[in-house]
């Protein structure tokens, strides 16, 4: 295990990395967390170094005994409006269709689990949204699964759309998803990884609630793509639509 001392230095060089034309090798070994714990506690460390406030989080529903999806998404990495700003990975925009759960109330840390129903209640609203994607490390850097967790699973911000009606949100298994730009259209038959968007929210809420996490009003979580990453270009007009509930357009822009 990393000791506590080294948790700090992990998390100062993972945030450094957070910059444009970023491909870096694995961590020092004697900063690299080791476990699933380790890469949590690297991550509490990267929110407190943070000068913004958690925005939101994404999560899944653990997919292996071994594995977790769960990571911070910062405020000051939050795009809404009419242009998304977003380092270039390979030289393209990198984004994941997904919908946003916005919490109305505050839902305090504490050992009792939430119910569904408590947490539902919580939510304000639901939008259409674009987790925003960087891969930091090298092809063939030999990284392991603790090290790209605490890294936050290549996250590097977040888009937030319209908004949508909830119950229908909450039916949203599948959607057929279009990105269109002048030169290229893609549709995808997407299927959420979880069955429901819902369920990893739930999930997400107790498990880190009990490790002494605040969820806080404004927050906004998503909970899995339904398309993987999808590569799009800079500077045109995109227009993404998400058949049934919405559509709209963005312009990408590269954070330099």
């Amino acid at each position: 295990m990393v000791s506590n001392s080294h948790f700090s230095q992990a998390a100062t060089e993972l945030l450094n990395r957070r910059v444009a034309n970023t491909k870096l090798p694995s961590l020092e070994e004697n900063i690299r967390p080791q476990s699933i714990e380790d890469a949590l506690a690297i991550q509490t460390e990267m929110m407190m170094q943070r000068t913004d406030s958690i925005g939101g989080w994404k999560c899944l529903l653990p997919p292996a005994e071994t594995q977790l999806v769960v990571a911070p998404i910062f405020a000051n990495t939050i795009n809404q409006g009419a242009t998304c700003r977003l380092f270039a990975d390979n030289g393209v925009a990198r984004i994941e269709p997904e919908i946003a759960f916005v919490l109305g109330q505050d839902l305090p840390a504490r050992e009792q689990d939430y119910t569904p129903a408590d947490i539902d209640n919580a939510l304000s609203s639901c939008y259409m949204a674009l987790e925003l994607m960087q891969d930091r490390f090298q092809i063939n850097s030999g990284v392991e699964f603790p090290e790209k967790l605490a890294d936050c699973l290549v996250n590097q911000g977040l888009y937030i759309g319209p908004q949508i009606d909830k119950s229908l949100a909450y039916k949203a298994s599948e959607i057929t998803i279009n990105v269109s730009q002048a030169a290229k259209a893609q549709c995808f038959s997407g299927k959420h990884p979880n069955q429901l968007p819902q369920l990893p929210l739930y999930w997400l809420i107790n498990f880190m609630s009990k490790r002494g996490i605040d969820f806080t009003a404004g927050q906004a979580i998503i909970t899995g793509s339904y398309a993987g990453i999808v590569e799009v270009l800079f500077d045109c007009q995109t227009e993404i639509e998400y058949v049934g509930l919405g559509k709209y357009s963005v312009e990408f822009k590269t954070l330099v």
